[in-house]
């Protein structure tokens, strides 16, 4: 029996992640995993800061990996919007597609500072609920800790070049 692939993404905050997730699962018709939703759907009004971030999505991970090798093994794709933008987050993906027998696709949206933060700028206008945490600040914060897929790793990486859209 075919296994589905594991499609997952890695930019910063800002680079487009989401809307691309979007828009693979529909051209696909692909299971969708959202972090973010989740998250406010477990978790309402508990996340204000990175370290709450950090607290909550690791509660979370390992549910949603046994949802993702599930759906997985039943032959479906899923494109998860959780980011990949570290070597720990990477490795998290990683036991997801290998444990499942999975193929994988690693999408890198690079987007440069400039681009990022102007459209974080228009989505805490379209996103009030997002003003408290899609910041300039938080921007620089998680930018500090990321680092984008290398050849050592051996991932199938997909390289996106965002622009300033």
């Amino acid at each position: 029996m075919a296994v589905g692939t594991l499609i997952f993404f890695c930019g910063k905050m800002g680079a487009g992640k989401s809307t691309r997730a979007q828009e693979i699962a529909t051209e696909q018709n692909a299971v969708l995993l959202v972090e973010d939703a989740w998250l406010a759907a477990l978790y309402p009004g508990q996340i204000t800061s990175l370290a709450d971030y950090v607290q909550y999505s690791e509660r979370l991970k390992p549910q949603i990996k046994q949802l993702a090798q599930s759906i997985l093994r039943a032959g479906v794709d899923v494109v998860m919007d959780f980011p990949a933008n570290t070597r720990p987050q990477r490795r998290w993906f990683r036991e997801i597609f290998e444990e499942s027998g999975a193929p994988h696709q690693l999408i890198y949206i690079a987007a440069s500072d400039a681009t990022c933060l102007a459209r974080i700028t228009k989505r805490r206008g379209e996103q009030p609920e997002r003003a408290a945490t899609d910041t300039p600040e938080m921007f620089a914060r998680l930018a500090q800790h990321f680092s984008p897929p290398d050849a050592a790793e051996a991932f199938e990486v997909t390289t996106v070049a965002a622009d300033a859209g």
